[in-house]
Order: structure tokens, then C-alpha cells, then sequence
């Protein structure tokens, strides 16, 4: 998981006098997960975009697996499987038509067909649903279709744009365990924008893009070091107790929220006052605090 297999250097894109793309460069790793975050109008989609050979670019270079863009944009499309926000599946055919006619735009049939048919229905548990119109399935049951015809020609890198928007906590659980297995049985890239701050944390790197400039880059335990502070909950505490640590500190339910400059704090302040710890919890930062601190911004648009 070393080699590079997206690469995007100095990379410029403007509409007019809005310059979305900044001089932005980065890499994705062969077999990473890597989440890619901002607020509508970040640059985010346009990014994505220039990647996929679906917009040009004004300037810079994108590699992908090796190839520039600019001139093998078949070849790299092929590589790819992009899961949009919104599904592309046609309501009316079932999910095994939708994937035929995916995978016949790829040039792929019979035996061949039948091998990939197999195998991204065993992983994303399709089964009982590949014979159902797709206007009849669960959001759920979509997003896992809208997944597989992605993968139907087996493409490298899987591009999942917020894939779990309007899902409910148990379907986006489900999203996600059938995309790490996919990771884990064949070593597919995924390249994902969310809204969800969970989502990003589970990736290998994280790189944040701020009026189309990135502003934050690495892994979630770096950015957390760099942008998020961790906590310290003493519940049952006594205010006057809790003040007399010296911590920056606010009230929560059942007790005290305090602000650690340091971890190692958590044993020197044990020691000192070990009554104080019969309940308490240590929280590490979070991605939320990382987005709110690093772009200024509540929240993801």
C-alpha cells in the first residue's frame, strides 16, 4: 500500500472569475481508504471531476494508476467505478439489467459477465434483490446496487461521493461493512467524500479543501493531534474540586468536561487527586473538532 495510484499536482480549475481549484496537490496510495472533506463549493465535486476525465483541467497534473488524464482518459475511466450521491440506476429495469447494461458498455459478456455478476453479488449480498425493479428497493438496497455498478468491471479505485446521504444509522453501517470488505478481499482504493465526520475517521488519510485550497492533510490520529483537543469527563465531581485543577473546564450532564493539553496529564492529575476519578471518561479528539477547527465552520454543508 505504498505506491501512489491517484496523483494530483498543482491542479487549477476556474469558471469564469470563480477560481474553485486552487494550486491544490495530493496523492491516494494504492489500497487506502482516503476521504476527501469540505462545504458544498469547496471544490470538492469539481476535483472529483477533473480525476474522472469528465471536466478538463486549466492546469496542473492528474495521474491515475500512472496515466495522465489529459491523454488516456478511456483508459484511466475504466479504472474507475463512481458511486454518485444521487443513484443513476434506472428505476424501471432491475438491478441484473442495470448491471447488464453497465457491463456490456464495458465490453463485457458471457462467461465473463457471469464471473462478475457472481462476484459483486456474493460481496454485496444481492441475491434477493437482483431480480426487483429497482424503483421497489430500500434506500439501502439501492446504495448496495448503486455500489455494484460501479464495480461490475472491476475498476481499481472506487470513487463514492457522500454514498450515504438520507441513509439511517443501520443501512449506513451495512454500506460500509460491504465497502471494507471489498477492501479487504481486493485491495480496491476508495476515494470518498461524506458528511459524516465517523465516516472520514475510519479512513487512512484525510485531506481538507477550503475555497478550493487545501487547508488540512494527513491521518485522522495527526489531524486530531493538530486541530482537536482531548477530554477528560469527571462525572460527580464538584465544581469547586474541578476548578481547582486548573483545566479549562464547562458543565455536562452529570458532571465536568475538561480540556487536556496533554494525555499524559490524565496519570499526573490521578495521582494528585485520585479522589476526583472514581467516575471518569477520556475522549479522544474528534474529526468534528478537526472540520470546526481547521475551516472555521460549524459543520459540512
Amino acid at each position: 500500500m505504498n505506491s501512489e495510484i491517484i496523483a494530483v499536482r498543482n491542479l487549477h480549475k476556474s469558471f469564469g472569475e470563480v477560481r474553485a481549484v486552487r494550486d491544490i496537490s495530493f496523492s491516494v496510495k494504492q489500497g487506502e481508504k482516503f476521504a476527501f472533506l469540505g462545504v458544498n463549493g469547496a471544490g470538492k465535486s469539481t476535483t472529483i471531476a477533473m480525476i474522472c476525465g469528465l471536466l478538463p483541467k486549466d492546469k496542473g497534473e492528474i495521474l491515475v494508476d500512472g496515466g495522465d488524464v489529459a491523454e488516456d482518459t478511456g483508459e484511466i475511466k475504466r479504472k474507475l467505478g463512481i458511486v454518485f450521491q444521487n443513484s443513476v440506476l434506472d428505476k424501471k429495469l432491475s438491478v441484473l439489467d442495470n448491471l447488464k447494461y453497465r457491463a456490456a458498455l464495458y465490453g463485457i459478456f458471457d462467461d465473463e459477465l457471469e464471473r462478475n455478476l457472481r462476484d459483486v453479488s456474493k460481496l454485496l449480498n444481492l441475491k434477493d434483490i437482483l431480480n426487483r425493479p429497482v424503483e421497489k428497493l430500500s434506500g439501502g438496497q439501492r446504495r448496495r446496487a448503486d455500489i455494484a455498478r460501479a464495480l461490475i468491471h472491476r475498476p481499481k479505485i472506487l470513487i463514492l461521493d457522500e454514498p450515504t446521504t438520507g441513509l439511517d444509522p443501520a443501512t449506513r453501517k451495512l454500506v460500509w461493512e460491504a465497502v471494507d470488505e471489498l477492501q479487504k478481499q481486493t485491495g480496491l482504493t476508495v476515494f470518498l467524500t461524506t458528511h459524516y465526520m465517523e465516516e472520514a475517521a475510519s479512513a487512512d488519510r484525510i485531506t481538507i479543501i477550503e475555497k478550493g485550497q487545501i487547508i488540512a492533510a494527513g491521518t485522522p490520529l495527526e489531524l486530531k493531534n493538530q486541530y482537536a483537543s482531548d477530554s477528560l469527563y469527571l462525572y460527580g465531581a464538584k465544581l469547586g474540586d474541578v476548578k481547582g485543577l486548573g483545566l479549562k473546564h464547562e458543565k455536562v450532564a452529570d458532571g465536568y468536561k475538561l480540556e487536556l493539553p496533554d494525555l499524559t496529564m490524565v496519570v499526573q492529575l490521578m495521582k494528585k487527586r485520585p479522589e476526583l476519578f472514581q467516575d471518569f471518561e477520556v475522549v479522544k479528539g474528534r474529526m468534528d473538532d478537526v472540520f470546526i477547527n481547521a475551516t472555521g465552520r460549524k459543520e459540512l454543508e
